[in-house]
C-alpha cells in the first residue's frame, strides 16, 4: 500500500498509525532519507494490499450517524452508527482498516476493527440504546451483528472515508 506523508506526519508516527515497526518501514522504501519526510512523499507501507487490490470501501457521514458499505463504488449496505461526542469528536479524513480482532464483549462489542489512525477502530457496543447518537470517545459504533457482518464482509486494507 502506498501512504501520501501528511502535514506533521514522521515516520514514527505513521509506524504508529499502522502498528507496524519503524525499520519495516523504512526497508521498504531504501530511496527516502528516514529522518527528513515531506508533505505530498509517497511511502510504502508494507503487508497492507494496495487500494487497487481492494473493491469494498466504506463511507462513514458523521452529521447522519450513517455506515455505507460499497462494493466497486455500488452501495451494498447502510448501517446506523454512534460516532465521537463533544470534545472526543471522530476524525474526518481517509483511512484502512488495519486490522479485525473478535472482542469478548464489553464496551467495545464482539468485534473491534482498527483504522490506520491510532486509538481509533469501528467496533460493536454493548450499549445498542447508543447507536444513532453521539456518544463514544471518537470510535464508530455498531450493533455487534452489524459489525460481524461487516469485518466477515471487507478485507484487511479496506478504505474508510469519513466525512463531518
Amino acid at each position: 500500500m502506498i501512504h501520501t506523508v501528511k502535514a506533521g506526519e514522521t515516520i514514527s508516527l505513521i509506524a504508529e498509525d499502522y502498528r507496524i515497526p519503524i525499520p519495516l518501514i523504512i526497508n521498504a522504501n531504501p530511496q527516502i532519507n528516514p529522518n527528513i519526510i515531506h508533505i505530498g512523499q509517497q511511502l510504502v507501507i508494507p503487508g497492507i494490499p494496495s487500494i487497487e487490490e481492494i473493491s469494498y470501501s466504506i463511507r462513514i457521514d458523521l452529521s447522519e450517524r450513517r455506515l455505507t458499505l460499497l462494493l466497486n463504488g455500488i452501495v451494498q449496505k447502510v448501517y446506523p452508527v454512534g460516532v465521537g461526542r463533544m470534545l472526543h469528536e471522530t476524525p474526518t479524513g481517509n483511512f484502512i482498516i488495519i486490522n479485525k480482532a473478535p472482542n469478548p464483549g464489553g464496551p467495545f462489542g464482539t468485534m473491534w476493527m482498527s483504522l490506520s489512525k491510532k486509538h481509533y477502530g469501528i467496533h460493536g457496543t454493548n450499549n445498542p440504546a447508543s447507536i444513532g447518537n453521539y456518544v463514544s470517545k471518537g470510535c464508530v459504533r455498531m450493533y455487534n451483528k452489524d459489525v460481524e457482518e461487516l469485518a466477515a464482509t471487507i478485507p484487511i486494507g479496506t478504505p474508510v472515508t469519513i466525512t463531518a
